[in-house]
């Protein structure tokens, strides 16, 4: 397994059947025994591959003393209740996250192919979203509810809580202040931008991408260089990072309002017509969906400045420029 020194390693855990591969969780010794970084995709393998990795280390699993999930999507979060059964580790998240995860097992019969049609999709992809939803199910709800700049219990080490939301509500990354090194989660990634988008897309009084635009520039004002993100790799230089991850997101921006120009749309074809990194007719079902939030939450930071505005009454969701 990978060795970062002064008793921090790494242990790729894959994610099938994703693109993005794998979940790098890290492993920080302690007397108490390790703590972990985020966990990994609940999946037989994904399990084989986490036990395997700290057997490896000479930790075994058994000997964990606790888990630290830098947010609540299942790439990260899935196996934290595994490794509380299998060592009896307290789980932390921020509060946030926290609230989220009650919430999804209290409505884990919403239809979020309803979503896709009050976007403005037909009814008829509105059942092919349905007949393709096969989210996982929510993880465990965590032991210990984490708020900013609370310090982790890590015996003999300094790991401190940065609250920094967008990618989900309750993101946070974790300054190592013995090391000066930034665990980012998927905040900050050395060539990727996390997915943010705004669930359902007409929820009010919410601002995803408003909080992550906060939160990178915050990120970027911390001084911290070194990045230890959840996926891809290492690297160092934070602050340049964060500001790359603004500019497109203001790129994206720019796009969507120079789209509204001609006339008001709904928020399905405004969706169809933004620039992806494939063809929208390709698209499956899920990724459409997801296309629409990130669509949804770039629509209400231009609300929030004043620059479009959701019409009223209007069913399906339709956007304008503000006059």
């Amino acid at each position: 397994m990978p060795d970062h020194g002064g008793g921090l390693w790494s242990v790729p855990v894959p994610i099938p059947g994703n693109p993005l591969g794998r979940t790098i969780v890290y492993v920080l010794e302690s007397p108490k025994g390790p703590v972990l970084i985020d966990a990994g995709w609940e999946h037989p393998a994904s399990w084989k591959a986490l036990k395997e990795g700290l057997d490896e280390l000479g930790m075994p699993v058994s000997d964990v003393y606790g888990v630290v999930v830098t947010h609540m999507h299942p790439d990260h979060a899935g196996l934290a209740g595994r490794v509380r059964e299998a060592s009896g580790a307290w789980v932390a998240m921020h509060r946030a996250d926290a609230a989220l995860i009650r919430l999804m097992r209290e409505r884990s019969d919403e239809r979020l192919g309803d979503w896709l049609v009050r976007a403005g999709a037909s009814d008829a992809e509105g059942a092919a979203f349905a007949d393709n939803d096969d989210r996982p199910d929510p993880p465990a709800v965590p032991d210990r509810e984490l708020e900013d700049g609370d310090l982790i219990d890590l015996p003999g080490r300094a790991l401190r809580t940065i609250w920094t939301p967008g990618h989900s509500p309750g993101h946070i990354c974790l300054h190592l202040e013995d090391r000066d090194a930034l665990f980012t989660g998927d905040h900050v990634l050395p060539e990727i931008t996390p997915h943010v988008g705004l669930y359902p897309y007409d929820l009010p009084d919410v601002d995803p991408l408003g909080d992550y635009l906060r939160s990178l520039a915050m990120t970027a004002d911390l001084g911290v260089e070194d990045a230890l993100p959840a996926h891809q790799y290492s690297f160092s230089g934070i602050p340049r990072r964060s500001k790359e991850i603004i500019e497109h997101h203001e790129e994206r921006l720019s796009e969507v309002l120079g789209l509204l120009k001609a006339e008001p749309q709904t928020l399905w074809d405004l969706t169809s017509r933004c620039h992806w990194s494939y063809s929208w007719d390709t698209m499956p079902p899920v990724s459409r969906h997801l296309a629409t939030g990130e669509t949804a939450a770039h629509l209400r930071v231009l609300e929030v400045r004043g620059l479009v505005r959701r019409l009223a009454g209007q069913a399906p969701m339709r956007y304008a420029l503000a006059p």
